[in-house]
């Protein structure tokens, strides 16, 4: 069964503050894109990288990516036609494993979907209803999940997921949501607290830290 990984690095990063691409920023002496497109050469049988315009004619590995994430994930998905479980990973979340990436592979089967990589919510969760930030409700935190990369699916399902205009992709929140409201079936598996998103500057820092940690002392597990 054919394995393809698609690998999101196509955003500005401008809340990071790098002036450059967000995935194609140093992190722990290498572009930050790197740590995951190696967890995802190991266990895929090939990667695509969704990358920025310009960035896209250094190897056949790599397509324009799209304003949309989701758009991204597209172009990515169809220049791998022989893809039959894709597995969607953003290039910020440099501290993915391979061990994470199988088992949420692993939990495709029974005939899910997809299945999503996710933290359980340690935060009281409130919903608000108005801009004064008046609280509606207080959700349920046990049955509430941070949901995070990578997300794997049956490629077929993603396709048609993926198959609808560019304002449905803008809204979006993640890939499994399209899935979702396609009619696919999708589960979460538990991923370690952290397999964090690099968002600001300090998130890099401390991404940083663990990596260079990990190199000291080997991987550690999920």
């Amino acid at each position: 069964m054919a394995v393809v990984g698609l690998l999101v690095a196509a955003g500005s990063g401008e809340r990071l503050g790098a002036g450059a691409p967000k995935a194609f920023v140093p992190c722990a002496g290498r572009p930050l894109f790197e740590w995951s497109l190696d967890v995802l050469s190991e266990v895929c049988d090939r990667v695509m990288i969704a990358v920025p315009p310009g960035l896209d004619g250094e190897g056949s590995d790599r397509v324009v990516g799209h304003a949309a994430r989701s758009g991204s994930v597209r172009a990515a998905l169809a220049a791998a036609p022989e893809a039959e479980q894709a597995v969607v990973h953003d290039a910020a979340r440099p501290l993915v494993t391979a061990a994470l990436v199988e088992r949420c592979l692993a939990a495709l089967a029974g005939g899910w979907d997809g299945a999503v990589a996710a933290a359980r919510a340690t935060d009281t969760l409130k919903e608000t209803g108005r801009e004064d930030g008046a609280v509606v409700r207080t959700l349920p935190r046990e049955r509430m999940w941070v949901v995070q990369t990578p997300q794997v699916f049956r490629a077929e399902a993603l396709r048609r997921a993926l198959d609808v205009d560019d304002a449905a992709l803008a809204r979006a929140s993640d890939d499994a949501a399209l899935v979702e409201a396609a009619g696919g079936t999708v589960r979460v598996v538990e991923a370690p607290a952290d397999n964090l998103k690099v968002t600001t500057a300090l998130d890099l820092r401390i991404a940083e830290t663990v990596l260079r940690e990990r190199g000291e002392g080997g991987e550690r597990p999920c």
